[in-house]
C-alpha cells in the first residue's frame, strides 16, 4: 500500500488554528515537551475537522476551486499558517507566566518555541500516519468485499472491519504490553521495603508481632502510612496533651478478595482498640494505595490523637491507570470495607461508639462516594465525609454542582444553603453556609485550578460553567474556551505534572486543617493554636 504524502489544505489551516489556540493558558503550567504534545494532538484534531469539512463540501457538490487558483490558495494558506504559528509561539511564554504567577512560581524566560514546534510536528506526523494507515486498510478491505456484496454494504463492513483490526492491535498489543510493563514496575515498587522503615514492635500496633496483617503484606504505601505518622509526643508539642493515634492498613497481598481484606481490616481494628477511640476515619486510598499524609496527620493533631483510622489497598497503579483498568475493583473494595466497618459500628451502643467519618483523595474520593448508598444509612448515618479533589466522574459531586444555589460559582458552589454539603479551598468557603451545618456533613476540598475535578468531555462543545466570572483566584484570566481545544488542554493538564502545593491537584496540609476543623469542630482550638499547627505540618519531618 502506498501512503500519500500530500496533506489537505483545509486540514492544515484548521489544524494550525487549533495548534495556535492550544498555546493559550489552561489550568496548569506546562513545560516545553508537554506543551508540544498538547499542541500536536490539538493540531491533529483540527486537521481532522478540516478534512471533514472539505469532504462535506465536496459531498454537497458545492463549487470547488481548481487549477492555478487552487495552487495560489494553497501557498496563501501555507503562509498564513506559518505566521499564525510563529505569532502564537512568541506569545506562549507570556501566557504560561500568567499561570505561574498565580501559583507563586518564578517566571520562565521562554517555553522553548523550537522544542514545542518539533514535538508538536512529530506527534502530528505520527498520528496522521496512523490515520492514513487506517484509511488505506479501509480502502483495501472494502475493495475486497465489493467483489461479493453491494458497494454500500462493502463500505460499511470495511469500515467496521478496519476499526476492529485497529482496536485489536492497539488494545491487545500496544495497550496490553504497556500496562503489563507498568504493572510489573509498580508491583516491584509496592513490594519494596525501605531498609530504615522497621516494622512496629508494639503488640497492639498494626504490623507488629501480634498483628493479623504481616508487615511485608502491607505494601510500600501501607508501610509508609503506618510508620511515618505523628506519635503522642509530636502531637503533645502542639496540643499539650495527646494519645498515640491508631492506624490500620491492609495491603493488597494480605488476602485474596475485597471481602476478605475488609474482614481482616475490621478484625485488626477491633484488636488494636480502634472502636474505643472517640473518632474513627474510614479512608479510601488513591490508586497506588497512598494516603495523603497531610490529610491524616492534620486530623490526628486536631483530635489530639484520640482517633483511629483504617484503609484497605485495592491497587498499586497510579490513579489514572487504575481508573481505566481497575475501576470496578476499587469500588468493590471500598464498598466491602465500608459495609464491614459501618455494620460493626452501627451495632454498637450509640453512647459508646466513636464518631465515624469518611475520607478520600482523588480516585479515593470517587470510590469513597461509591462505597455506600444513602438509603442504607439514612436511619443511622455516620457523621461526615471529607472528599478532596474529587474526579469529575463523582456522582454526588456532579449532582450537587449541577443543582447549586443560584448565584454561587461552579468552582465553589453553595448547595441548599450549606445544611449538608459545603465546599472549600485554600481561600475558605466552609464557614459561608446560609443554613446551620447539620449533624451529617459532607465537605469537599477542591482547588479552582484542579483539572482532575474540572475536566469534562463536554468542554469539547460547550464552555464549562467554572470559566464564567467571577473565577477562582488561581485560574488565569487569559484562559479562554475554544471548542475541542479546551477539552484537550484540560485532558492533558491531568497528566502535565504536579502543581505547586496548594494548587492544581496538590493539597496542602494547612488546607486540610481548615477543612477538618470546620467538619469535626474539635474543642480547645483558637486562631493562634491553629496557626501553630499549620506551621508544624508545613515543616513536618517524621522521626
Amino acid at each position: 500500500m502506498r501512503l500519500p504524502l500530500q496533506f489537505s489544505t483545509a486540514g492544515l489551516l484548521v489544524g494550525t488554528i487549533f495548534f495556535a489556540l492550544s498555546l493559550t493558558p489552561s489550568l496548569i503550567p506546562r513545560e516545553g515537551v508537554v506543551q508540544g504534545a498538547i499542541s500536536g494532538i490539538s493540531m491533529v484534531a483540527g486537521y481532522g475537522v478540516g478534512v471533514f469539512v472539505a469532504w462535506l463540501w465536496h459531498f454537497m457538490e458545492l463549487p470547488a476551486v481548481g487549477g492555478r487558483t487552487r495552487q495560489v490558495l494553497r501557498w496563501v494558506v501555507t503562509a498564513l499558517c506559518v505566521l499564525l504559528a510563529v505569532g502564537f509561539l512568541l506569545q506562549a511564554t507570556t501566557w504560561q507566566n500568567s499561570v505561574r504567577a498565580l501559583m507563586g512560581l518564578e517566571e520562565v524566560p521562554g517555553v522553548r518555541p523550537l522544542t514545542v514546534a518539533l514535538v508538536a510536528a512529530l506527534v502530528f506526523l505520527v498520528l496522521v500516519l496512523i490515520a492514513k494507515l487506517f484509511r488505506q486498510l479501509f480502502y483495501f478491505l472494502s475493495g475486497k468485499l465489493e467483489r461479493r456484496v453491494p458497494q454500500r454494504i462493502a463500505t460499511l463492513l470495511g469500515l467496521v472491519a478496519a476499526f476492529f483490526v485497529f482496536y485489536s492491535v492497539i488494545s491487545d498489543v500496544v495497550v496490553s504490553t504497556a500496562l503489563h510493563k507498568v504493572d510489573g514496575i509498580y508491583q516491584r515498587l509496592d513490594a519494596r521495603i525501605v531498609p530504615d522503615m522497621k516494622a512496629p514492635t508494639g503488640a497492639n500496633q498494626a504490623g507488629g508481632p501480634d498483628s493479623l496483617v504481616r508487615w511485608k503484606d502491607m505494601g510500600h504505601q501501607g508501610r509508609r502510612y503506618l510508620a511515618l505518622g505523628p506519635k503522642e509526643k509530636d502531637i503533645a508539642e502542639v496540643t499539650g496533651r495527646a494519645k498515640d493515634p491508631i492506624r490500620v492498613y491492609v495491603g493488597l497481598n494480605a488476602a485474596d478478595t475485597p471481602e476478605a481484606r475488609a474482614k481482616l481490616a475490621l478484625d485488626e481494628l477491633k484488636r488494636v482498640g480502634g472502636f474505643d477511640r472517640a473518632n474513627l476515619i474510614l479512608i479510601t486510598p488513591t490508586g497506588t494505595g497512598w494516603v495523603d499524609p497531610g490529610a491524616i496527620n492534620s486530623i490526628e493533631y486536631l483530635l489530639r490523637g484520640d482517633i483511629a483510622s483504617v484503609a484497605a489497598q485495592y491497587s498499586y497503579l497510579p490513579s489514572p491507570i487504575a481508573l481505566m483498568t481497575e475501576d470496578a475493583y476499587g469500588r468493590e473494595t471500598a464498598q466491602a470495607l465500608f459495609q464491614a466497618v459501618y455494620g460493626y459500628w452501627k451495632a454498637m451502643p450509640r453512647q459508646s461508639r466513636p464518631k465515624l467519618y469518611l475520607f478520600g483523595l482523588s480516585l479515593g474520593a470517587l470510590n469513597s462516594d461509591r462505597s455506600f448508598d444513602f438509603y442504607d444509612i439514612i436511619d443511622d448515618p455516620f457523621h461526615g465525609a471529607l472528599w478532596t479533589g474529587p474526579p469529575f466522574r463523582s456522582d454526588t459531586w456532579r449532582m450537587v454542582t449541577a443543582h447549586r444555589d443560584e448565584g454561587s460559582p461552579a468552582w465553589l458552589p453553595s448547595f441548599r444553603g450549606g445544611s449538608v454539603v459545603r465546599f472549600g479551598n485554600h481561600f475558605g468557603g466552609y464557614e459561608k453556609g446560609e443554613q446551620p451545618w447539620g449533624d451529617f456533613r459532607i465537605a469537599y476540598l477542591q482547588h479552582g485550578s484542579d483539572p482532575i475535578v474540572f475536566f469534562d468531555p463536554a468542554a469539547a462543545w460547550r464552555k464549562p460553567a467554572w470559566m464564567d466570572k467571577p473565577r477562582a483566584r488561581d485560574v488565569s484570566p487569559d484562559l479562554k474556551w475554544y471548542p475541542i481545544v479546551t477539552m484537550l488542554q484540560l485532558g492533558m493538564d491531568m497528566h502535565a505534572g504536579i502543581a505547586p502545593m496548594g494548587y492544581g491537584h496538590s493539597y496542602a496540609p494547612e488546607d486540610y486543617v481548615h477543612a477538618w476543623y470546620q467538619l469535626t469542630e474539635p474543642q480547645g482550638w483558637d486562631e493562634a493554636s491553629l496557626k501553630l499547627l499549620k506551621e508544624k505540618l508545613r515543616t513536618w519531618n517524621p522521626r
